[in-house]
């Protein structure tokens, strides 16, 4: 299901430790790995001007970038076996239709750490996410974690159940099936929506049963009562 993962690179720290999470997923999937870079061509200073024009200053950022993206890590993604790519322009829009037109079936991109974390996620990866046809798969800031071993095979598929809720269903029991995962269900009930705890858990369950019946998965199933983020982050914790 998963055979092309497109990986966006910035050359940061960030990258650098995504690495770790995009050769994991590309060896469990057996997929080829391209690398993207999307260089701004744009900027500049007012001295440079003053030295060159605008299109020999474009034209240097570009070859830099290009240099920078041939030997990006090229030790973990050697060129001869993964693509790379290079573009100009707006990064979230021409990552998203980079993957559009290529078939990309996942994109692994990181996000940045600290009190800027939330401003970048909103600028780049959260339009990848709101944009992107196919799935993406980030994480917190990658330079601070470690990837877990290639044997960690335990997934949690946070559903809702509304249409949508099938679809995202189907995916995940797909690509656990092909990783020889484990998955489990988490569905979260609002704490301020509920009327009856025991009725919401009832018709939450019942529904979530006629779901795996529908895309043939047999997952754990849990439901919970509280606050959604905390609710999901509590699962993946177990």
């Amino acid at each position: 299901m998963i055979r092309k993962i497109l990986f966006p690179v910035d050359f940061s720290a960030s990258c650098v430790a995504m690495a770790a999470y995009v050769k994991r997923a590309a060896a469990i999937f057996s997929a080829e790995v391209t690398l993207a870079h999307v260089c701004d061509l744009s900027s500049h200073n007012g001295f440079e001007l003053y030295v060159r024009t605008a299109s020999e200053i474009s034209q240097e950022h570009w070859d830099l970038a290009r240099r920078q993206l041939d030997v990006f890590l090229s030790t973990d993604f050697p060129a001869e076996n993964c693509p790379r790519i290079l573009l100009a322009g707006d990064v979230a829009g021409l990552i998203a239709e980079t993957a559009r037109k290529n078939k990309f079936d996942l994109i692994i991109m990181p996000t940045h750490a600290e009190r800027f974390r939330r401003m970048l996620l909103g600028s780049t990866t959260a339009k990848v996410l709101n944009e992107a046809q196919c799935p993406v798969l980030t994480t917190q800031h990658a330079t601070a974690l470690t990837p877990r071993p290639m044997n960690h095979r335990r997934w949690v598929c946070a559903i809702d159940l509304n249409s949508d809720g099938e679809r995202v269903l189907h995916y995940a029991a797909d690509a656990a099936l092909t990783a020889r995962a484990e998955l489990s269900l988490i569905h979260a009930i609002p704490a301020s929506k509920r009327v009856s705890d025991v009725q919401e858990e009832q018709d939450a369950r019942e529904r979530l049963a006629e779901l795996q019946s529908t895309v043939g998965s047999n997952a754990c199933v849990s439901v919970a009562v509280g606050e959604i983020k905390q609710t999901l982050l509590d699962a993946a914790r177990w």
